[in-house]
C-alpha cells in the first residue's frame, strides 16, 4: 500500500512542479503530493514530509510527523521556526553537493591565488602590468568547518598543492590537512590564512563569528571566501577591513538578507565579488535519490536517518 507523503515548500510554481516530478519518479511506490492537495485524514496520518523552505504554519497541520526531509543542506531557518516541535529534521547530505562545493572552493581560491581581482581592475584602467605568482604551497588556505563539505574541499585543495589548515568545533583528522579545534585553534587558523574559506553552519555560536576583532587576526592582505551563511560575517566590519586594506578581497556568495538589496554597498565595492548564492546548488536528480533511500529505509525498517541536533544546530 502506498504512503502519502506531503511536499511542503514555499517555492515558485515551476520549481515546485519540477521537484515533484523528480521526487515522484524516484519514489514510484509512494505518493508525494503538495500539502494543499491532502485531505485532513491524510495530513493527520502523515509521518514523513519532504520540505523546502516550509511555512511553519503548514507543518503545524501535520500533527503526527516523526521526521522531515529537507531538500537543502542548511536548515537553520527550519530549526528556528520549529523550536516547539518534536519531529526530527534530516538535512540534505548528498555526496554530489560536497563535490560541487569543493569545485566552487577550488575555483575561487584559484581566482584569488592568481590575483584575478587585481588584473580585472587593471583591465578597467587599461593597465598592462604583470605580477609575481607564488607557488600554491606558499599560500595557506584556511578552512572554517570540516564536515562533509569542508573535508572534501580541503582534500581537493591539497591535491592542487595548496597548504591547508582547517578548524572545527571538535577535533577532526583529514589526511594532508592540518586540523585544529577550540578557541586557540580558531585563532591560529585565522593568523596563518592568506585565503580564508568559511563553510560553517549558522548557529547561535557562529553568528557574527567573523567580526571586527576576529577579521583583524587575519594576515595583512588576506582574502575571505564566504560560502556558508551571510550572518556569520559582520558586513560593516568586513567593509571596514577592506577599506583599510587589511583585507584585499572578499568573495561572497551568501548574505544576511537574500536577494542582496540593490542599495547594499557590497555591489560597488572594488574589494568584493558578489555571487547570487550559487556555490553549491542542490542537484535535483542526486538529491531525490537520497530522499528516496531515506524514506524507504524508514518505511521498511522504521529507521529515521541521522537528524540534526537541535541543541547544536547542525
Amino acid at each position: 500500500m502506498k504512503s502519502v507523503i506531503p511536499f511542503v515548500a514555499t517555492l515558485t510554481a515551476a520549481e515546485r512542479a519540477t521537484w515533484l516530478t523528480v521526487l515522484q519518479a524516484t519514489l514510484p511506490d509512494q505518493d508525494i503530493f503538495p500539502l494543499e492537495e491532502l485531505t485532513i485524514t491524510q495530513r493527520t496520518t502523515a509521518e514523513i514530509a519532504v520540505v523546502a523552505n516550509p511555512d511553519p504554519i503548514d507543518l503545524a497541520t501535520l500533527p503526527n510527523l516523526k521526521w522531515v526531509q529537507s531538500l537543502w543542506a542548511g536548515v537553520e531557518t527550519l530549526l528556528s521556526e520549529t523550536q516547539d516541535s518534536d519531529f526530527a529534521i534530516v538535512r540534505m547530505t548528498d555526496p554530489q553537493l560536497a563535490k560541487t562545493m569543493a569545485e566552487a572552493v577550488l575555483t575561487w581560491v584559484l581566482y584569488l591565488h592568481r590575483d584575478m581581482p587585481r588584473y580585472r581592475a587593471q583591465q578597467v584602467a587599461r593597465i598592462w602590468q604583470q605580477h609575481p605568482l607564488p607557488l600554491p604551497n606558499q599560500r595557506v588556505i584556511g578552512l572554517l568547518g570540516l564536515g562533509n563539505l569542508g573535508k572534501l574541499a580541503g582534500q581537493t585543495l591539497v591535491q592542487q598543492g595548496f597548504s591547508v589548515c582547517g578548524w572545527s568545533r571538535s577535533p577532526r583528522e583529514i589526511k594532508g590537512v592540518r586540523t585544529l579545534s577550540g578557541d586557540e585553534g580558531f585563532l591560529r587558523v585565522l593568523q596563518c590564512s592568506t585565503i580564508l574559506v568559511c563553510l560553517l553552519p549558522l548557529t547561535p555560536r557562529t553568528r557574527g563569528l567573523l567580526n571586527a576583532q576576529t577579521l583583524s587576526w587575519l594576515p595583512q592582505g588576506a582574502s575571505l571566501i564566504n560560502f556558508a551563511r551571510g550572518p556569520i560575517v559582520e558586513t560593516n566590519a568586513l567593509i571596514a577591513h577592506l577599506n583599510s586594506k587589511h583585507l584585499s578581497h572578499a568573495v561572497l556568495d551568501v548574505f544576511e538578507e537574500e536577494p542582496l538589496s540593490p542599495q547594499s554597498p557590497l555591489w560597488d565595492h572594488p574589494g568584493v565579488t558578489v555571487l547570487p548564492h550559487v556555490s553549491a546548488p542542490t542537484n535535483k536528480q542526486t538529491a531525490s535519490l537520497i530522499v528516496a533511500d531515506n524514506i524507504r529505509k524508514f518505511l521498511h525498517h522504521g529507521e529515521i536517518p541521522l537528524s540534526v541536533d537541535r541543541t547544536r544546530g547542525y
